[in-house]
């Protein structure tokens, strides 16, 4: 048995890794050639590049296809480029806009991996003869009894478990997380020592193909004249201003709203409602935002067949750097959505976005989750 866990030795194993272009996906590259396994790099070209003109610290841009590219000839390893910019639209960025003019708060992120990495590059993986795929993420991939189980990466400051949730048990078990045990400054000392030109290249910010000038600009190049000004209302129902867009704000905002609650001592307002058929932004009291149920559609569930899916006790993640929140899951049928779910939280949770996920955790272990639901909170009419 090798160390990715398959009987056959390392110099027979064919591995493709799914390098950015960053250091992770670098040094999990050099890492499995090190061991002598048959190792092929492939990068993704995703996007067009004019969408991101100016951006630094994009993934899978020009200067990350070049900067593979140098890796994979220092390692000695074949590598290949493959045009995935159609495919990348289709089932990230049409989305994403989409999500925004519906007064969601997207994560493409999640998309991408769902939809893109773990799909359809997984199926050009085996393609090309590999036996498992390796990604530079910061989570382990843990046997158990019943098949691997997706565990939150060593480092807690690193674990990318939570853009992960979608992935199904078939991909896990061809998946494999070499850094899942790394500390972030082992992965860039080990570069280093191996003398990998990207040992202090700085971690891609944000979503890859948002330009600095913020995802509005994306929006109204891929849906020209949707965006629509409207009025910012207080849940009293009193207009307190105008806005240009709603896509500028999403549930739990404080800062950058453009409105004071006047004659309630300036007490601090918060976004508590994104309505776009109405074009209306409601405000209100942070207790407004108070949240005790959250409904969620299209679940990944990673727990055995065995196990129970009523009142499960989970601790639960909000948003990718909310604490986990301990709380109970219920999956409901299979519906048009696919598998929804309710959440009841043991405490109430603040600023519960629709368009974010809620992720599901047995302590270490990743169980699955969904995506948030619009509440059905009540507002003036």
């Amino acid at each position: 048995m090798n160390s990715l866990g398959l009987d056959k030795a390392p110099k027979n194993t064919r591995v493709v890794v799914a390098m950015s272009g960053g250091v992770d996906s670098s040094v999990t590259a050099a890492l499995l050639a090190q061991e002598g396994y048959d190792v092929v790099g492939v990068t993704l070209q995703l996007y067009d590049h004019g969408l991101t003109v100016g951006k630094k610290g994009a993934c899978c841009a020009g200067q990350d296809i070049y900067d593979a590219r140098q890796v994979a000839d220092k390692l000695g390893i074949p590598h290949y480029v493959l045009d995935y910019e159609n495919k990348f639209s289709d089932a990230v960025m049409q989305e994403f806009a989409d999500s925004y003019l519906n007064g969601e708060t997207p994560i493409p992120c999640v998309r991408c991996n769902q939809r893109v990495k773990f799909r359809d590059l997984l199926d050009q993986a085996r393609d090309l003869g590999a036996e498992a795929m390796a990604t530079g993420h910061y989570v382990r991939r843990v046997p158990g009894a019943y098949g691997a189980e997706m565990h939150r990466g060593t480092d807690p400051s690193r674990d990318q478990s939570y853009f992960l949730f979608a992935t199904t048990q078939p991909q896990l078990d061809f998946l494999r997380f070499p850094l899942g045990d790394v500390p972030k400054t082992e992965t860039r000392a080990i570069a280093a020592k191996l003398g990998l030109a990207v040992a202090a290249k700085p971690d891609s910010q944000d979503i890859c193909f948002v330009p600095e000038g913020g995802y509005a600009k994306v929006v109204e190049k891929l849906r020209p004249g949707s965006i629509e000004p409207g009025e910012i209302v207080h849940l009293d129902g009193r207009v307190l201003g105008h806005h240009d867009g709603v896509i500028n704000f999403t549930v739990g905002q404080r800062r950058g709203i453009g409105v004071h609650d006047v004659g309630s001592n300036n007490k601090p307002l918060y976004v508590v409602k994104v309505e776009p058929q109405t074009h209306r932004v409601y405000v209100g009291p942070k207790e407004a935002l108070a949240r005790h149920r959250v409904t969620l559609r299209d679940v990944n569930w990673l727990g055995r067949s065995d196990e129970p899916t009523r009142d499960v006790p989970v601790t639960v993640k909000l948003r990718s750097m909310s604490q986990p929140a301990p709380a109970k899951v219920t999956l409901q049928e299979a519906g048009p959505t696919g598998t929804s779910a309710v959440v009841v939280l043991e405490a109430p949770q603040y600023g519960i976005a629709p368009g974010q996920a809620c992720v599901f955790y047995q302590g270490e272990r990743l169980l699955g989750g969904g995506w948030i639901c619009r509440d059905d909170q009540t507002v003036p009419q």
